[in-house]
């Protein structure tokens, strides 16, 4: 079997996409800033063989190997979050420092590594003429960090590609994973009046408002639904604003911004509906919206969309999921865990809104997203690109 090649590749190219991985770290990629990695990534597939690349409206990286009847998607995000406190890192964040064990810097763990994994399967794909009932479909993705999903949005409704799966290569520190809630990001705003600050009496105070708002917010968080499978429903105030003509002057507006995770069951309009219904919001007419995401490409599209991540999952005896177990077992002789992300991917538009399925496994572990010394293990690349590869091989007529 074709098992024992995969590996052999697999370990060949060890540190090939090591140093691949080194220089994207190299090049600062925040959100709607992508387009220097998306050109060392077209360099990058051009090396090794691809069939064809595109970069398409939104600057989203598309590389085709293979011409088959099914169509299946690798998808990782090619945005990082930015660097934050330096001296909270051991290393230069941007340094792509290689060691025997591990690449270092912001990036690697979330989630670029999973990027070059996909793009060294597609070449083990070809070395081995595997998948020849397969069109595969590496997708370096941009401005997720910001807005998860916009990406495959335009993918699937502007480019017109719609694969049958996609492999969400987001760090699951290779376990496989089948599912995450959802988010959605919700402005409440609350109006008063002002009047000067020695008398408070002829004004009505927005922050006082919201105050109240903000307790009875406090007291829905352990209301909320929970899944046996993706776990509770969770509600977070992370912003607070207010304005007045001065300091000296009763506050005349408030809002706030709510970070509200969706388990499976709740939706855009049921989480709305449970704020809306707080006594206080109702007593005091605030308005509660959805915020828009309408931030410029680095190619100088906008592409406007609400900050709505719907909840996804797909059963444990989904077809997919098998697929991915036999593959593991067959690679690695012995049994994967199967779980979830505790945060949210590009899957809320690809199975949220769309109903595609989707499944992860990515190297690194969550933990290290976002955070400081951010690392992945070599390893972790070499057995994603053989896991790739290997779904690709078992994906047929």
């Amino acid at each position: 079997m074709f098992w024992n090649e995969i590996q052999k590749k697999a370990k060949e190219y060890r540190m090939d996409m090591a140093k691949f991985l080194s220089d994207l770290v190299k090049i600062h990629s925040i959100s709607c800033k992508e387009k220097d990695v998306v050109l060392r990534i077209k360099k990058e597939m051009e090396k090794v063989g691809f069939d064809e690349i595109i970069i398409d409206g939104l600057g989203n990286i598309l590389g085709r190997v293979g011409n088959g009847p099914r169509v299946i998607a690798i998808d990782a995000h090619i945005d990082t979050v930015d660097l934050g406190e330096r001296s909270a890192w051991n290393r230069d964040p941007l340094s792509g420092d290689i060691d025997d064990v591990n690449v270092y810097g912001r990036g690697t763990t979330d989630q670029t590594g999973g990027l070059v994994s996909g793009v060294y399967a597609g070449k083990i794909v070809k070395d081995l003429n595997l998948g020849e009932d397969v069109t595969v479909w590496v997708t370096g993705t941009v401005m997720e960090e910001d807005c998860d999903g916009l990406c495959w949005q335009y993918i699937l409704n502007e480019v017109k590609l719609r694969p049958e799966f996609v492999v969400i290569t987001e760090p699951t520190n290779l376990n496989i994973y089948r599912g995450h809630r959802g988010r959605m990001e919700i402005k409440v705003y609350v109006k008063g009046l002002s009047a000067h600050g020695s008398a408070p009496e002829r004004g009505d105070n927005a922050i006082f408002k919201m105050a109240k708002i903000l307790n009875e917010l406090e007291e829905l968080h352990p209301k909320l639904k929970n899944d046996d499978f993706l776990g509770k429903g969770s509600l977070t105030v992370s912003q607070f604003f207010s304005s007045s003509p001065s300091q000296c002057a009763v506050a005349d507006e408030a809002w706030i911004s709510i970070d509200r995770r969706l388990t499976w069951g709740e939706t855009k309009e049921s989480a709305i509906g449970e704020i809306e219904a707080l006594p206080s919001v109702k007593k005091f007419g605030a308005k509660v919206e959805m915020y828009m995401y309408s931030e410029t490409a680095y190619t100088g599209l906008v592409y406007p969309t609400e900050k709505y991540y719907p909840t996804w999952k797909i059963e444990e005896n989904h077809p997919l999921v098998q697929q991915c177990v036999s593959a593991f077992e067959n690679l690695f002789d012995k049994k994967p865990v199967v779980d979830k992300w505790t945060f949210s991917t590009n899957g809320v538009s690809i199975m949220g809104r769309e109903g595609i399925p989707c499944i992860g496994f990515g190297p690194g572990n969550e933990i290290y997203a976002h955070a400081p010394n951010e690392f992945v293990p070599i390893e972790h690349l070499e057995v994603c690109a053989a896991f790739y590869a290997g779904l690709i091989a078992t994906t047929k007529k």
